[in-house]
């Protein structure tokens, strides 16, 4: 399988990131780390090799990227609206730099982008696609949590609410994401296997359906816990569908 290690160096993140691409041509699709890991973790955890038939057939290409979680909700040593600002700052990195990489490697500036994560990779991957339903058009938010309140110490701002999407997007009304909307296919996954939380999914499931998001909510059951077998299992049945 053609692997490709890229890094460099972001002024907005003040260090460097890694990103690997795997596959010759396909789709791009964008996948986000868990909290302990890095652009790596999808191929040391047994998944790009899970998915390789698809890789290697043309129906994906996989971008996997790294996250700044341990200098933004993560980072206990610092100040809330310091988390916030991090936030903030790898969601203006993650559009600004990753996505034109993503087009110019693709050869394409219109193609469309899908994403997906597990556990906190999850939340990534929805707040790219509903923050951006011009640019990510596929999402699989696989075992998240979508309320980061927990990491930030009762302290909220304005970066911290737009970073947040059980709250923007209780409020949301602007039309423009709402016909973007329309065009996109995403999917909340989560299930009642060993390790899972279904309730964040079904939390944020509900506002979606509060304010008429089109989404899917799928809850595997006993097929969809908190762990890399059942991750595998649930790309491999999602990319089949491409």
């Amino acid at each position: 399988m053609r692997t490709e290690q890229h890094r460099w160096y972001s002024q907005r993140l003040g260090r460097d990131l890694g990103l690997v691409v795997y596959g010759h041509w396909g789709p791009p699709l964008l996948m986000f780390p868990t909290s302990g890991g890095d652009e790596w973790e999808m191929q040391n955890m047994g998944l790009i090799p899970a998915i390789a038939d698809f890789i290697e057939a043309g129906k994906v290409k996989v971008f996997s990227v790294n996250i700044n979680a341990k200098d933004s909700f993560y980072n206990k040593g610092a100040h809330p609206m310091h988390r916030s600002w991090m936030q903030r700052m790898y969601d203006e990195y993650l559009r600004q730099e990753v996505v034109p990489f993503i087009w110019s490697h693709c050869q394409s500036q219109t193609i469309g982008i899908a994403t997906a994560g597990m556990s906190l990779g999850a939340y990534y991957a929805a707040n790219a696609v509903f923050k951006y339903p011009d640019v990510f058009k596929r999402c699989y938010a696989i075992s998240g949590v979508y309320d980061m309140k927990r990491f930030m110490d009762g302290v909220h701002d304005e970066n911290f609410y737009y970073n947040n999407p059980v709250d923007y997007l209780a409020n949301l009304s602007d039309p423009w994401h709402y016909a973007h909307y329309a065009s996109c296919d995403i999917r909340i996954v989560t299930g009642t296997g060993p390790y899972e939380n279904p309730e964040a999914s079904y939390q944020l499931a509900a506002v979606l359906r509060a304010r008429n998001i089109p989404h899917a909510l799928d809850d595997w059951g006993a097929q969809g816990g908190h762990d890399w077998p059942y991750w595998k299992n649930m790309m491999r049945e999602y990319l089949g569908r491409w």
